[in-house]
């Protein structure tokens, strides 16, 4: 069972989408697991033949536990196992402990209540729809009240903020989206997780995780980006390698992400790989947003609006396109000098936006 967040201790498996004996490779979709953030697609990360299954439809599975075997090419096969089963009391509806005490708590008679879970179960979901309380946004909130509250508890946060002029990057743009259909122009936030990107190569201890007291840097630059959802709550999944993707390549990806993220078809590793998280709020009016940390992660940047301002070029003042860039990093991984030399060089980088 993959950890798909900060606070995950546990992830309830749906339905297997392969079968024993039959081959996997890298990267293939093997299971749907249902968390605080959704619906999740548990992929592998070895090819072979999956062995065996330890876990039934239906299971709560803590994270670390074995879900399944799969044997390597030329591996020995795997020694007997007994899959984990789930009771299903005979009169009684299908429904978990926790579901169960959630209906006692909201006067909601388990009985009457339509099961979506595997072979009918009631879920968490279940009761909460049939009390008339949110299901999937409610928990999602919870669970990210639970990821930022320990991140300020046991992070000790510094902010700084940068103004950057977008004149250049805005004048490129243009250029580029001028003869392109509309389905495939440029916005600005693709420059600008591409510019975070490239600058995470010059100031490597931002792009870290803080494990069992110590720092550990990442080689892979796997930026988060942080996606509101329709129906309330929050996810920041990876757009891997992107300092090894174009302009287009992000954008493309960026859309794909969103779209998946709201149709609750994101993968494991995208939840489990981010390595530093972007949020851009422009598009809701702010000016400036301060984040917190996402733990294990060790910074997270922040954008604003674009908007009109006062800016200086060869002493007059004149009307430019300016955004806020700020950054919310742990204290104990970097300081304030070389996070502001970090958001120089995103600065740098965009005043350069045909070398992104």
């Amino acid at each position: 069972m993959p950890a798909l967040g900060a606070d995950m201790t546990a992830g309830r498996l749906i339905a297997w989408l392969k079968h024993p004996g039959e081959a996997v490779t890298r990267g293939d979709i093997i299971a749907e697991v249902d968390t605080d953030k959704g619906v999740i697609e548990v992929e592998v990360f070895t090819s072979g033949v999956l062995e065996k299954t330890l876990v039934e439809p239906g299971t709560k599975v803590p994270v670390g536990m074995p879900l399944a075997i799969i044997r390597e090419a030329g591996g020995a096969p795997a020694p007997a196992a007994a899959p984990v089963a789930v009771p299903s009391p005979e009169g009684r509806a299908r429904i978990s402990p926790a579901a169960r005490r959630l209906a006692a708590e909201l006067g909601v008679d388990p009985a009457a209540v339509h099961g979506t879970g595997p072979e009918g179960a009631v879920t968490l979901d279940d009761v909460r729809q049939a009390s008339g309380k949110g299901a999937r946004g409610e928990r999602m909130r919870q669970a990210v009240a639970a990821a930022v509250t320990r991140s300020k508890r046991e992070i000790p946060h510094y902010y700084i903020g940068h103004t950057i002029d977008l004149g250049p990057a805005t004048t490129w743009l243009a250029e580029q989206n001028r003869d392109r259909p509309v389905a495939r122009r440029l916005v600005h936030s693709a420059l600008l997780v591409k510019a975070v990107a490239l600058a995470l190569r010059e100031f490597p201890e931002l792009n870290a995780r803080w494990v069992e007291g110590r720092v550990a840097p990442i080689a892979d630059i796997n930026v988060g980006l942080a996606i509101s959802l329709r129906d309330g709550g929050l996810v920041a999944p990876a757009l891997h390698h992107a300092d090894r993707l174009n302009v287009d390549e992000l954008m493309a990806g960026t859309l794909d992400l969103v779209e998946r993220a709201r149709a609750g078809t994101l993968r494991s590793s995208e939840l489990s790989d981010p390595t530093i998280t972007v949020t851009i709020l422009g598009d809701r009016g702010v000016d400036t947003v301060y984040g917190v940390v996402y733990p294990p992660q060790v910074a997270i940047v922040g954008f604003g609006k674009v908007v009109q301002g006062p800016w200086v070029v060869d002493g007059s003042v004149v009307a430019r396109p300016l955004v806020r860039a700020t950054l919310a990093a742990d204290h104990r991984v970097s300081d304030g000098h070389r996070g502001a030399l970090f958001l120089a060089g995103v600065a740098d980088r965009l005043r350069d936006p045909g070398r992104l």
